[in-house]
């Protein structure tokens, strides 16, 4: 009988900080494709001496798109997509083995813990974060969305063990940078979806988007991380409505 294979889908852009030791820990898949956006780091170098075919495509169609790029280069039983800066933990990495090797589900959900500027959240509603990212090849797909994305599938997702360690924010440029590319994208996303901003509503919107981080999610549980992460997220907010208005006003 035919083992069964597991591929490994991973897009990158500038990504060299995290991906040795991301790639180092999946080593175990079948076959690694890393999609790249067009890097000016070390990220292409780092793939290729890791044994990842490396695809480059320099065209940026969102996060979503760019992600199913990177599932239909692959031809396994089985796709794990995961980021450059996430780190699949040894106990996940021997739960994967097991649930393709004996499979109860088509698509499984992984524990995934982030970190901000240096500190694990277990609040702020980035934690617990049951992330579906295992999948049979052709019974998942990436939504179209440009930030944001997420996968579709239309049966039950069960859940593995082990940790899914994302290193998201590694330094507060990470965060500046972060903030204004996830509030350009969800302003395009909005306008292309026939969505109004102006500024009273990015005020409102902003205020909401930090008491429901800080407040009802617990941030405040998370310390001084906490705090920055429910200020992130406001300003986030914030400047994708501003930003939407001004896509909507009239061109001079």
């Amino acid at each position: 009988m035919r083992e069964t294979t597991l591929g490994v889908a991973i897009i990158t852009r500038n990504a060299a900080t995290r991906l040795a030791e991301c790639l180092d820990a999946v080593a175990f898949a079948d076959a690694i494709v890393v999609l790249d956006g067009g890097s000016t780091d070390g990220t292409v170098d780092i793939a290729q001496a890791h044994g990842a075919r490396v695809i480059q495509q320099t065209d940026w169609p969102g996060f979503g798109p760019q992600k199913n790029r990177a599932l239909d280069a692959l031809d396994t039983d089985w796709i794990l997509s995961i980021d450059a800066d996430e780190i699949v933990s040894p106990e996940l990495a021997a739960a994967v083995r097991a649930a393709i090797a004996a499979p109860t589900a088509d698509v499984y959900a992984l524990d995934r813990l982030s970190s901000f500027c240096g500190h694990w959240i277990h609040h702020s509603g980035w934690y617990p974060d049951w992330i579906p990212r295992l999948f049979k090849r052709g019974a998942a797909r990436f939504s179209d969305d440009l930030v944001h994305e997420r996968l579709v599938f239309s049966t039950p997702a069960q859940r593995v063990t082990g940790k899914l360690m994302h290193y998201s924010y590694e330094d507060f440029e990470t965060v500046l940078r972060k903030l204004d590319a996830y509030s350009s994208a969800g302003a395009l996303q909005r306008h292309a979806a026939g969505k109004r901003g102006s500024f009273g509503k990015a005020l409102g919107r902003g205020a909401w988007a930090f008491l429901r981080t800080y407040v009802l999610r617990a941030g405040f549980l998370d310390g001084r991380a906490g705090l920055m992460i429910a200020v992130f997220n406001a300003e986030t907010v914030y400047y994708r409505f501003l930003k939407l208005s001004r896509l909507q006003a009239p061109r001079r």
